[in-house]
């Protein structure tokens, strides 16, 4: 589970915006937020440092997901 989809609506960032940044289609990176699809750690990691956020704040931990 990741957090990309809230991370993009705290930042009032589009993911169409993202999918142009990171040179991926709309679709792939609509699967990332939509949790259809986990990026891979590369691609996190780019997200991370397109989005200016730390990798770990993209992701749900399994204890947050338990609760």
């Amino acid at each position: 589970m990741n957090r990309i989809k809230a991370v993009l609506e705290e930042k009032g960032i589009k993911q169409k915006w993202l999918a142009e940044q990171m040179g991926k289609s709309y679709n792939m990176v609509n699967s990332y937020a939509q949790n259809r699809r986990q990026p891979s750690i590369e691609d996190l990691y780019r997200i991370a440092e397109i989005l200016d956020i730390e990798a770990k704040e993209l992701l749900v931990t399994t204890k947050d997901k338990k609760e």
